[in-house]
């Protein structure tokens, strides 16, 4: 009787191991995605994973591996079972009964800009009775990008104004005719074609159309990501993305073209970044995903002061310049103070190390420098 009891239940164990092999993958399914398409640097997101089976079958121990760049840095409890290394590595268990599915939100924080995908995901289940763990893996397909950080308002204002300050100097102002603002009072010095009568006959008195005053603006800003020395400032890279991500998107919503130029590459292309953003806000997102993919620190990265050279006599004179630049070289210097003397409206935006005192260069020379203290305010 022992023996027969035995035997059945080496047969049920044979039978459990022969089904579990066959079988445990059979319409189990695991979905990770990213809860959004964007964010900005600093800020938190979350990885949905979802595990469905769904067949009769149990399965009892399951383990999902993800590997993600360790620039998204998880955070709370989503920090158990996950190593960092080259990459961030996440291990979960599962254990799914019959026809079940399970969902968790693993929160994570985006340290650094860029563009994130995951491509696959690992999947191990381990046979409890038998002690056997069979592999394998399930491609994904999520992605996402982490815009550079958008600086503190109250700290490109400043430059803003200074831009705009050199945009009218630079640009003679007219009234466009297409742009209607409203009616006002009649003045003498007021073209009689700007006379609404039907308005006038209303009001009796005369009065006239107002329309909104336009300049064929266009600020280039020139973005140095330069940064061959021996001792590397990659804060001061970073901080000089963010300004140059904030202050186009600024100018464009003034409604000013701007164009962007990089010495960094684009990631799509591998072509030095060239961008032109159009006035209003619509190709702002584009922008920001071209940054989030800039690359930098490469050696033979083009020098500002070169590039400044080449693309300033495309427009000739008549031209507002934003470089942002922390490499304060001599050649770059030299060519701002030519620039200027040609008539070319230029701003430097050097950003400087946290507590750095920087000094102003000779007024003299007519070139405005804005230091700006990385790190600072954010």
């Amino acid at each position: 009787m022992i023996a027969l009891l035995f035997l059945g239940i080496l047969a049920a164990w044979l039978c459990w191991r022969l089904v579990f092999a066959r079988y445990w993958r059979a319409d189990l399914k695991v979905k990770t995605e990213f809860t959004d398409p964007w964010v900005y640097e600093g800020e938190t997101s979350c990885l949905r994973e979802e595990i469905t089976n769904d067949k009769i079958l149990p399965v009892p121990a399951l383990e999902v591996r993800l590997a993600m760049s360790r620039n998204l840095e998880f955070s709370s409890d989503a920090r158990d079972n996950t190593s960092v290394t080259d990459q961030s590595y996440k291990r979960d268990i599962f254990s799914l009964l019959t026809r079940q599915r399970i969902v968790r939100r693993l929160p994570f924080v985006c340290r650094r800009r860029g563009y994130y995908e995951i491509r696959k995901a690992g999947i191990v289940a381990t046979d409890l009775l038998s002690g056997r763990t069979y592999l394998d893996e399930e491609a994904q397909n999520t992605s996402m990008y982490v815009y550079p950080a958008q600086v503190d308002t109250r700290r490109i204002v400043p430059v803003c104004r200074a831009v705009s300050g050199m945009v009218l100097t630079q640009n003679r102002m007219y009234p466009d005719p297409f742009e209607f603002s409203g009616i006002r009072d009649y003045q003498r010095t007021d073209p009689m074609k700007h006379i609404n009568w039907k308005a006038s006959a209303s009001a009796g008195r005369l009065m006239v159309n107002q329309h909104d005053s336009t300049t064929s603006a266009e600020v280039t800003v020139f973005l140095d990501v330069e940064d061959t020395a021996i001792l590397k400032y990659e804060l001061l890279v970073e901080e000089s993305i963010r300004i140059a991500a904030s202050l186009c998107a600024r100018l464009a919503k003034a409604k000013m073209e701007t164009e962007l130029i990089s010495n960094g590459r684009d990631g799509a292309s591998g072509e030095l970044l060239s961008y032109r953003l159009p006035a209003g806000a619509a190709r702002v997102q584009a922008l920001n995903q071209k940054l989030a993919c800039l690359t930098t620190g490469e050696k033979d990265t083009t020098p500002i002061s070169e590039l400044f050279r080449r693309e300033k006599t495309s427009a000739g004179s008549g031209r507002t310049c934003v470089v942002i630049s922390k490499n304060r070289t001599p050649s770059l210097e030299a060519e701002l103070e030519t620039a200027v003397r040609e008539g070319i409206g230029v701003l430097w935006v050097c950003p400087v190390r946290p507590g750095e005192k920087a000094e102003q260069p000779d007024t003299a020379r007519g070139l405005n420098v804005f230091f700006w203290e990385a790190g600072n305010g954010k």
